[in-house]
């Protein structure tokens, strides 16, 4: 079972070493068009390997994913009366 998990965002100036990023994580996407790649990692372990991978000269920067930390459970969400007919009429 997996532990809880944060995304980083890698941008590179070039491909050519995405694949050595499987080393820190699991490798979610590469973005070819926008030369960056998606990798989760351990939540504890996130600061020391955001540190690792920015130290080489292939990487543009480095941005951690704040998914774990936002709000999931929305307040006062009436729903809307309209849909709410609809999905009765089997529409």
């Amino acid at each position: 079972m997996l532990g809880q998990r944060q995304g980083i965002i890698v941008w590179l100036y070039s491909l050519k070493q995405a694949k050595m990023l499987r080393r820190f994580g699991n490798v979610h996407y590469v973005s070819k068009r926008l030369k960056y790649v998606v990798l989760y990692c351990d939540l504890a372990d996130t600061e020391t390997i955001m540190e690792k991978i920015n130290s080489y000269s292939f990487v543009k920067r480095v941005e951690p994913s704040y998914k774990p930390f936002l709000k999931t459970e929305f307040e006062n969400s009436k729903p809307d009366k309209a849909k709410e007919y609809d999905y009765k009429m089997g529409i």
